[in-house]
């Protein structure tokens, strides 16, 4: 099997398998699938809850597109690969809660590969994961990293702190001069595209799909019958605005999935349903508004604790 062809299944099945758990935890809703197929080659599926009883909007998305010439947002990035054919597979999920306590999650893997006739291939991977929530607790931040660090322990490829910067940096809003949320860690190559070992990026790469359940369920169990009400539920809208913000003007996976030609409706499922601006407001000193923006700024949230596996 080509190595396009074992990623491409993996990515379908953790589609499946994520589709499976996020459904079970809302329990009220289900997801809907939406095939579409891509003019100059390929295609995806995306698959989406909305109104759920744990989830206002969750999407889960595969896609598998292929073409005869790169588009310019990787052309950019790779010397001498500009007019070649190219192929692109990945599983991205982007989940939107209904409770403001509940905290926003995004991650995708995806696998490139830029082909051309006497030419050697470049094969890279990316991919990462990153927590947004509202209202931050300190307890929810230090189990979400230590899972990712415990996941990066076992690749040497994959150092926690360097992707943890990386993460940092990416998801800096820089208009506004703080994260989009409390971080995680992504990589735009895991492995330099000219090198790298095949077998041991994919491995790092479903250990990482893997991990994504145990890293998120449980902070999503700690809090989503937590009461709130209409204050709560603004400053979600606030801070979802911000998320707006940074996935229109500064996310690359947009870009390319718009370059490339791809669904818009999938491409635009990582936007919340509802979402919010007001003019220069400001949360009232001293209030939880107000001491949530401490964490949209980087912090070692491990602070020397070990990793542990199953941290719960």
């Amino acid at each position: 099997m080509r190595r396009s062809e074992r990623v491409t299944a993996l990515m379908r099945r953790g589609q499946v398998e994520l589709v499976r758990a996020f459904e079970q935890l809302d329990g009220e809703a289900a997801f809907r699938g939406s095939s579409w197929q891509r003019p100059g080659g390929g295609g995806g599926e995306a698959r989406i809850l909305e109104g759920g009883g744990v989830f206002e909007r969750a999407g889960v998305n595969f896609s598998a597109v292929h073409g005869a010439e790169v588009p310019p947002s990787l052309a950019g990035q790779h010397p001498g690969s500009a007019g070649r054919p190219f192929f692109a597979t990945g599983l991205s999920l982007v989940l939107h809660p209904q409770n403001p306590y509940v905290p926003a999650f995004h991650a995708n893997f995806r696998y490139f590969e830029i082909g051309g006739e006497g030419l050697a291939p470049l094969w890279w991977f990316g991919g990462g994961a990153d927590l947004t929530p509202c209202y931050p607790f300190e307890e929810d931040a230090r189990h979400f990293h230590r899972a990712l660090e415990a996941l990066c322990k076992h690749h040497p490829q994959a150092d926690y702190r360097r992707l943890k910067r990386a993460c940092d940096d990416y998801f800096t809003i820089r208009h506004r001069g703080e994260m989009r949320g409390i971080g995680g860690i992504f990589f735009d190559e895991l492995s330099a595209a000219d090198g790298g070992n095949f077998e041991e990026d994919l491995a790092f790469v479903a250990r990482g799909i893997a991990a994504l359940l145990p890293s998120y369920l449980p902070l999503v169990r700690r809090r989503k019958d937590l009461p709130y009400g209409a204050r709560e539920r603004h400053w979600q809208q606030w801070r979802r605005g911000r998320y707006v913000e940074f996935n229109l003007v500064y996310d690359r996976g947009t870009l390319f999935g718009l370059q490339t030609g791809g669904n818009i409706e999938a491409i635009l499922m990582s936007l919340p349903p509802q979402a919010g601006w007001a003019f220069d407001y400001r949360p009232a000193a001293g209030s939880a508004e107000a001491r949530a923006l401490a964490f949209f700024q980087p912090r070692d949230w491990l602070d020397g604790a070990p990793a542990r596996e199953n941290d719960a």
